[in-house]
């Protein structure tokens, strides 16, 4: 267990009075500070995502990489990197959150190769 709770929503907070100190509901980024919610508890947010916009920013500077790259950037290459290891273009549409499978399919064509990774007989 967690000694500094994160803010859940009091619906949330009513049913599971320990969840917002389980390891389930723990931000990936914690934020560094500490707050008081609506009822004067100490609670633990999430960094703020334009500190992790910031922190990318000057690793690309770092490492001298001139294309442009953000934070965006680890979608496009998470998704990219689904397709060519052979992942379901129908499963890689579900983790994008993508409505129409032809947002997926965008990603078929950065590889230079056909749906799913086929290529035509055709040429």
């Amino acid at each position: 267990m967690y000694k500094v709770p994160v803010s859940l929503p009091f619906a949330l907070r009513r049913k599971y009075p320990r969840a917002s100190v389980s390891l389930a509901w723990q931000w990936l980024f914690p934020s560094s500070g500490i707050c008081l919610d609506e009822d004067g508890q100490s609670v633990r947010h999430h960094v703020h995502v334009s500190t992790i916009q910031r922190a990318v920013k000057q690793a690309v500077r770092v490492t001298g990489i001139e294309k442009p790259v953000g934070c965006h950037t680890f979608r496009h290459t998470f998704a990219t990197e689904l397709l060519r290891r052979g992942s379901d273009i129908r499963t890689v549409q579900t983790l994008l959150g993508h409505a129409d499978v032809r947002t997926t399919q965008i990603y078929t064509h950065v590889l230079g190769q056909g749906f799913a990774g086929v290529q035509s007989p055709l040429g």
